[in-house]
């Protein structure tokens, strides 16, 4: 599997995003850093719809959603039926995000969750495998919203 992520915030989040990039980059993923590229105030549904489309694209396998709860650019992210992405907060909730419901996006709140709790997240969510079997039914009815 290629190692490609996309990773994303607003304003709130922007310090995360740069350790976070960096720290991926060190862990040997190729990083795309969608933005913003600084503190001035930013609306989170903008970045979250532009990770989502970077996933629907094919341009990354996985992305990495931030703002200040990661409650807001999770909704944005999940607006594009080629995105699952789930809002945690340790790294429990990260697998099972990837094992039952094959996520793609992880959300992370950068006022609620330390940078090192969020590497650990990070990491669980990158180091877990979709379990596919009953699950791939439920999988693809979250990805066809008019189908169901």
């Amino acid at each position: 599997m290629s190692r490609r992520i996309a990773i994303a915030s607003d304003h709130a989040a922007f310090a995360m995003k740069a350790e976070l990039a960096e720290w991926l980059r060190n862990e040997a993923w190729t990083v795309a850093d969608l933005g913003p590229d600084g503190t001035d105030s930013v609306d989170y549904p903008d970045y979250g719809y532009a990770l989502a489309r970077t996933i629907e694209a094919g341009e990354a396998d996985f992305g990495v959603a931030l703002c200040g709860s990661g409650i807001g650019i999770s909704i944005a992210v999940n607006r594009n039926p080629a995105a699952r992405c789930a809002l945690v907060s340790e790294p429990l909730s990260a697998s099972l995000a990837r094992q039952h419901n094959d996520a793609n996006v992880i959300a992370l709140g950068a006022r609620l969750t330390g940078i090192e709790m969020a590497k650990a997240c990070i990491a669980a969510f990158l180091s877990t495998d979709f379990l596919g079997d009953r699950h791939q039914r439920r999988v693809e009815k979250l990805s066809n919203p008019q189908g169901a």
